[in-house]
């Protein structure tokens, strides 16, 4: 039950394609080739000059099946790995018979051979920024996007633009989308200084005033939209790279390439970011060591000079009970799908309450914890159940609830106990056809996708996913239930079984 659908403004949250049986592509995301439309080598990159930077040597043509050495980045997974090095998982285990087969996330800074079987065109080796500072994750704890704004003259202080429910500050707008997206507030803010340089003259320029970032859609007109378009295809890239889906892309004039295997989610984000907008000269500055990343080392210092790893080797799933009360029977009505706006990561699993009657109709059952912890986030259909108690989304496990209706919602600061009620599924959030609740999980920041290699698992039913979005199996000790939004038999699931 649920077709959650794009909307221009969806109460003020916009790109919401939550929890329901029907998503369109994120613009120009990577599985939508459709080129978008920019403006002369994309004038909002203001006045940069052409490539100066040196580039590094090419990797040479391996000899098939040649071991390489490869050390192990944040959140790396053998299927991801298998994929970068067009390799396969069974000949990365026997080159490395100290891995077990069953491993999920490997430890950063481990060393490992890897049998690699040479692919042309390969992208830059430069590494632009760490993974731990794209997400919105422990890295960004104690950073305060309104203090720092305002310690420059340019014109993102003193930005006001309406977003999401009211005139909003340049700074308050970053913030919100850095929340919703869990993409770092930095990065949108060196975004912004390579490209308008928002913070660093006073005046936006004219030519980039509707549409900042060089996105041009009529639906993304404004700093707010331009932000959530950027974020979105910022996850989308960072996400399919991950787990091995991203390993070619087409640049705007059909040149091929495809990103150097060495490389991590966050600097392959980016390039495909840039890919999107500029080519030739642009491009290769873009991403080069005197391009956005000098932007940023100018604003935040240098990325790598002390880069945490924010996911852990061997990272596992605390227990999860289901999200609803015992001896209830719901429907298990999305398989894995997008976590938050559209396209990767396809973080979240939906569930709907048996009802009587279809549609939008008010629930008396409850949504309930699905792990102890305390309420970090409490708004406009939402509740962010924090595991760790310290009450920020940004650390730890948390768990993402959307479509809480808004009477009885767990406020900010309650602590649960798993079971616990935190509030009814509805509709509120979007444009959804049945009441129904979605759930996703982040860890330090990072969604942590439904049918991965971590999979979302409930009460012992762990989540598969299907040939596409919101398709997919629940499965435990021989039995399955298969995602439908038709609530019929074969997706009916009950707490107590």
């Amino acid at each position: 039950m649920g077709v959650v659908q794009k909307s221009a403004l969806l109460l003020a949250i916009v790109s919401l394609s939550l929890g329901g049986c029907s998503v369109t592509s994120a613009p120009d995301s990577p599985s939508n080739s459709s080129q978008i439309t920019f403006q002369s080598a994309t004038q909002a990159i203001i006045n940069q000059p052409s490539i100066t930077t040196t580039p590094l040597p090419a990797r040479p043509a391996y000899a098939p099946g040649e071991l390489v050495d490869y050390t192990a980045q944040s959140g790396d997974t053998l299927p991801a790995l298998a994929a970068r090095f067009n390799t396969t998982i069974d000949e990365i285990l026997a080159a490395n018979t100290f891995i077990p087969r069953d491993a999920s996330t490997m430890p950063p800074g481990m060393p490992m051979k890897i049998p690699i079987y040479y692919q042309p065109f390969w992208g830059s080796q430069y590494q632009i920024l760490p993974d731990s500072l794209f997400v919105n994750g422990p890295a960004q704890v104690g950073f305060d996007t309104s203090a720092f704004v305002s310690h420059y003259t340019g014109w993102l202080n003193g930005y006001i633009e309406y977003a999401f429910d009211g005139n909003r500050t340049g700074a308050q707008i970053i913030d919100y989308v850095a929340m919703n997206y869990s993409v770092s507030p930095k990065l949108l803010l060196a975004l912004l200084e390579y490209q308008v340089s928002a913070l660093s003259i006073a005046s936006q320029p004219e030519e980039s005033r509707q549409y900042p970032l060089g996105y041009h859609d009529w639906q993304h007109e404004g700093l707010y939209m331009q932000l959530v378009w950027a974020a979105n295809l910022l996850n989308n890239a960072y996400y399919s790279y991950k787990n091995g889906a991203l390993v070619e892309f087409d640049h705007l004039d059909g040149r091929q390439e495809r990103p150097d295997p060495w490389q991590n989610a966050a600097s392959v984000a980016i390039q495909y970011y840039f890919s999107r907008l500029v080519d030739d000269d642009q491009y290769a500055r873009a991403v080069a060591q005197d391009g956005f990343a000098q932007s940023y080392r100018n604003l935040f210092g240098d990325p790598w000079q002390s880069p945490d790893s924010h996911i852990p080797g061997s990272l596992v799933q605390p227990e999860f009970t289901l999200p609803f009360l015992p001896g209830l029977t719901w429907a298990y009505t999305g398989g894995p799908h997008t976590g938050f706006g559209e396209g990767e990561p396809l973080a979240a699993i939906d569930f709907a309450p048996g009802s009587i009657a279809s549609g939008c109709v008010p629930a008396d059952v409850f949504v309930t914890a699905v792990a102890s912890g305390v309420v970090a986030r409490s708004d406009l259909a939402t509740v962010v159940l924090d595991l760790d108690g310290d009450g920020d989304e940004r650390t730890g496990w948390v768990v993402f609830y959307f479509h809480i209706a808004t009477q009885d919602r767990a406020p900010v600061g309650k602590a649960l106990k798993a079971g616990d009620p935190l509030g009814h599924p509805s509709c509120e959030g979007g444009e959804a056809t049945g009441t129904h609740v979605h759930i996703a999980r982040k860890y330090n920041g990072e969604w942590i996708p439904a049918g991965g290699i971590i999979p979302f698992t409930l009460d012992g039913w762990m989540a598969h996913q299907g040939s596409k979005a919101y398709e997919g199996t629940l499965t435990k000790g021989g039995r399955t239930i298969i995602a439908c939004t038709c609530s019929d038999a074969a997706s009916q699931i009950n707490a107590s079984k």
